[in-house]
């Protein structure tokens, strides 16, 4: 068993040496490459560094930064990539929880980081490679690296992702080596990922998804092909790169999934090499799900949940039926070591035996993460000791989503705790008012909001390209589904669906645009 993730990328190196490990548009390395470069770096940054010290990464994603955070791995410290788009005021607040004495740049990103005003030491990445001459690093670099790994634990941080917080200041999940190597042994085994994959890469470094990319194809010597942005922007293009590259299995946001869809992509082109398609951070509309099923009849098709706090997923739900548009799908069973279960308001179990009543999701076991850094409140608030368990200690995390059993005792998602609201005497879940709304015809996609100042459902939603579809004709058409304290009280037509960069419904922009209108 691996303590260390290095383990994953050495073991590969010494079975798939000259085999491309991870390719952009501009460069690829092997895995012989990918470990060399690491390992200068390493032994570079383990002369600034102390072992378990944050290292923030202002940069754009590449193979070079990939080799970066393995070098920081290799140095004994732990990665933190930054969104080099974001407010510098954001930044900032990320660099002073970290406490950053360095901040890692390269050359398209270190103009904009000079304006961040960061006190520490800024080094080069760019710079720093050319020092590098493609050569093992020298006798006394490599007892320093040999040293610094014979005292790592598996409980040492591995990377920091920092998540929005509901006061405005980011909170910065801290996840070590163990629960990756757990997570990641379960996942690759679970949907069979080998040697043989090639990972198509959506998602930003700075967010969950991407880890399941990065150390599936560090583990089972797979290529990782990181997809461009602004491919996502042009249907034609990103279908192409996955056909071009030969991709067979990405793992990408909801909202990834429907760009393709939305845009009609398949009638340009349909690439040929894609076998497993997973997807999470939001409920999958079924009608953009069945869109992908007819093109891909003999795919795996995959619904994940899990918030980044236990280590990227906790349920997986592989689809092995046709499912209707007001249907919703399972959340499924847990990986291998989590528990997953749910607690009522008064912390009493919700089992199969309560079907339909809601309860919230908790989960325990290796992956559950190590909490926020430095934010002993919010940590204390989230990660809790499990009430169901006076015997000995036992954290789980409490993740704010709501679950129900069905009739047939399988595990559904329902809503956010925040999402649950009550309107007109009625508790509702403004999530199953959106499932309702995505079975129209006609309709794409739709998200709904309480706006708690005017006690107003608002629903917004966006048609498909020919669809006359209108507020009236929604509005007809959930009469038949829902009671009428269930339908939005404002109906918005929106061109399309603004997105944040994790591939979320951006609700904020919703109600920008809300407001726009109403003004």
């Amino acid at each position: 068993m691996e303590k260390n993730v290095l383990e994953f990328l050495e073991n590969s190196q010494r079975m798939y040496g000259e085999k491309t490990a991870c390719a952009d548009m501009n460069n690829e390395l092997t895995y012989t490459q990918l470990m060399n470069q690491a390992e200068f770096i390493g032994s570079c940054l383990s002369l600034k560094i102390k072992p378990t010290q944050g290292v923030p990464v202002y940069m754009d994603k590449t193979c070079n930064t990939l080799s970066l955070f393995m070098g920081i791995v290799y140095a004994g410290g732990y990665y933190c990539m930054l969104d080099t788009t974001h407010p510098a005021e954001r930044i900032n607040l990320i660099l002073d929880t970290i406490q950053a004495d360095i901040l890692v740049v390269d050359n398209k990103s270190a103009k904009k980081a000079e304006k961040l005003g960061f006190q520490g030491e800024i080094i080069n990445l760019d710079e720093l490679l050319e020092e590098y001459d493609g050569q093992a690093v020298d006798s006394e670099a490599q007892e320093r690296l040999e040293k610094i790994r014979e005292q790592a634990l598996d409980t040492d941080p591995l990377y920091s992702i920092f998540t929005s917080g509901s006061t405005g200041v980011p909170k910065g999940v801290i996840v070590n080596h163990r629960s990756t190597i757990d997570f990641i042994d379960c996942f690759t085994e679970t949907f069979g990922i080998t040697n043989e994959d090639v990972i198509g890469n959506q998602a930003p470094f700075d967010f969950d998804v991407s880890v399941k990319d990065i150390y599936s194809s560090l583990k089972t010597g797979a290529t990782l092909q990181l997809i461009p942005k602004m491919c996502f922007s042009f249907p034609t293009k990103l279908l192409d790169f996955l056909d071009d590259r030969k991709v067979t299995t990405i793992i990408w946001a909801v909202s990834a999934l429907c760009i393709v869809t939305t845009l009609n992509g398949f009638e340009y082109k349909r690439p040929s090499s894609l076998n497993k398609i997973m997807f999470s951070g939001e409920v999958m509309p079924i009608k953009h799900l069945n869109a992908w099923r007819v093109q891909y009849p003999d795919a795996m098709f995959v619904n994940l949940y899990g918030p980044t706090e236990i280590t990227c997923n906790c349920t997986y739900y592989i689809i092995d039926r046709e499912f209707g548009l007001d249907e919703k799908l399972p959340m499924g069973k847990p990986f291998a070591n989590e528990r997953v279960f749910l607690l009522d308001d008064e912390d009493k179990l919700v089992d199969a035996g309560r079907p339909g009543e809601l309860g919230e999701i908790c989960v325990s076991g290796t992956a559950v993460t190590m909490g926020y850094l430095r934010n002993p409140e919010k940590t204390a608030a989230a990660f809790v000791q499990n009430p169901l368990n006076d015997r000995y200690l036992e954290t789980i995390y409490r993740t704010g989503d709501l679950g129900y059993y069905s009739e047939d005792g399988e595990l559904f998602f329902s809503s956010r705790k925040d999402f649950q609201i009550k309107h007109m005497g009625h508790r509702i879940e403004l999530g199953e008012i959106e499932t309702y709304m995505n079975a129209i015809e006609g309709l794409l996609r739709s998200c709904c909001i309480f706006d708690t100042d005017e006690n107003k459902i608002l629903g917004f939603f966006e048609i498909e390209g020919a669809s006359e579809l209108d507020r009236k004709g929604v509005t007809h058409a959930l009469k038949d589904k829902v009671p009428q304290w269930m339908i939005p009280n404002v109906l918005v037509k929106v061109e399309t669906m603004p997105i944040t960069k994790n591939g979320k419904i951006d609700r904020k922009e919703l109600m920008k645009i809300y407001k726009e209108q109403e003004a």
